[in-house]
């Protein structure tokens, strides 16, 4: 056989893996984000304008408290397991040690957080009994997610992707159920979010059974990996401090000078953005541990950011035209109360799909071990958001939407940029 029918071979091969396995990542994730989709609207449709409103506040929350849980640790501990692979010892340890430095840093997020939830919720008018139950039913579903991220980066790196879809399906699943019996006969916020979080603790007890198998949790953790995951979290720590505001800065902003009808207007449409999940969570499974394990060449990795780029721009420019197109069936299926949004819907489609594109260029340096300088990434950012207030009015749903595709746009070309700029560092 002929070197060149080698090749040839040796390409068919890899394509026909690479289709083997996006056909069963992405059938068991058209389940995962169908299912999670489905219950966002039963939400959006069973919760009044008020009641949803307050559920979007506290979701903005939770996701607040997950970025300072985690402060970068999810990010160095995927950089160390993927330098620790496939030592069965030494992953456990890299594991435990991320665990603990997300317990220590799990009841500094509830301290700062909590109160200032409990504040915006009063200022929407939420009763104090109601306030309460909203700001407790958020701890189950915290903790639930503190451990999740961590755990999932075994199966991503050993790519056993069949298992990890199972789970999700499965705790998917368990959340709508739980949803359709809860608000049918509940319909108010903190039941929707205590209904999301149980079984995520479920799935996090059996992501931990199948991490066993390649990690040994009965390492000790090491102040070496302690030390590298904490030098990483220092320097990402400002930004993820800096995202906790940026990354909900609309509904933060509506918070304080919109109306509680257009915080539920931003939450259902952000709804849409779900669907985005599936090809988010397709990337994080896939691409980004495969580009995180690349050799440090700096033909082959600008080669494949720019692969991966072209890939995603394509994908957006599809999922445009399929907002474009449907706008009206998208906003029948939000529900009445949101009907006549058509441009809205579509802005904030085109928002996620660049958001999209600058969440995958971070994810992929970050992943590899590089970090913007805080101090110049934060005043960046800040400086973005401050233009962006000064030239757009805000009082409207619509300047709320124009407000964060500008804000998503910069970020996507300080991300892009970034990444292309340390691949070119490289042997250089």
């Amino acid at each position: 056989m002929s070197t060149q029918q080698l090749y040839l071979n040796g390409k068919t091969s890899r394509f026909k893996e690479w289709l083997r396995i996006i056909s069963l990542a992405g059938s068991a994730q058209l389940i995962v984000q169908a299912t999670s989709f489905a219950c966002g609207i039963l939400v959006i449709r069973m919760l009044s304008t008020q009641e949803y409103a307050l559920y979007t506040i506290a979701n903005a929350v939770l996701g607040t408290m997950a970025v300072l849980n985690d402060g970068g640790i999810t990010t160095g501990a995927m950089s160390e397991s993927a330098k620790a692979w496939p030592d069965r010892e030494r992953l456990g340890s890299v594991l435990n040690t991320a665990l603990l430095l997300r317990k220590k840093f799990a009841i500094a997020s509830l301290v700062v957080v909590l109160p200032i939830l409990f504040y915006m919720l009063r200022s929407h008018d939420a009763s104090w009994m109601l306030s309460c139950l909203i700001t407790l039913s958020l701890i189950p579903a915290f903790f639930a997610t503190i451990s999740g991220s961590l755990l999932e980066i075994v199966p991503k790196l050993s790519q056993e992707i069949a298992p990890l879809q199972k789970l999700q399906v499965q705790n998917n699943i368990g959340r709508l159920v739980l949803l359709c019996i809860c608000l049918f006969a509940m319909p108010w916020a903190f039941i929707a979010i205590l209904a999301s979080g149980v079984p995520q603790i479920w799935m996090n007890i059996k992501l931990r059974f199948f991490a066993s198998r390649y990690a040994d949790f009965g390492a000790k953790a090491d102040k070496h990996i302690n030390a590298s995951i904490l030098n990483i979290v220092y320097r990402v720590m400002p930004a993820s401090i800096y995202y906790c505001l940026s990354g909900q800065i609309t509904i933060w902003l509506s918070s304080v000078y919109g109306s509680t009808s257009t915080i539920a207007q931003l939450g259902a449409l952000g709804r849409i953005a779900m669907l985005f999940n599936l090809f988010s969570v397709l990337f994080g499974t896939l691409i980004m541990p495969r580009f995180a394990r690349l050799p440090p060449e700096k033909r082959m990795l600008l080669r494949r950011f720019f692969q991966v780029m072209m890939l995603l721009f394509v994908l957006c420019v599809v999922i445009m035209a399929g907002a474009w197109l449907f706008s009206v069936q998208i906003l029948w299926v939000l529900g009445p109360q949101y009907a006549g949004l058509n441009h809205e819907v579509v802005l904030s489609v085109l928002a996620s799909c660049i958001g999209m594109i600058a969440g995958s260029a971070f994810n992929l340096y970050s992943n590899r071990g590089w970090t913007i300088n805080p101090a110049l990434l934060i005043a960046l950012s800040l400086c973005t958001i401050g233009l962006g207030v000064l030239l757009i009015d805000i009082s409207t749903i619509r300047g709320m939407i124009n407000l964060q595709l500008f804000i998503v746009s910069s970020e996507a070309i300080m991300h892009g940029g970034y990444c292309i700029f340390r691949i070119k560092k490289i042997n250089s």
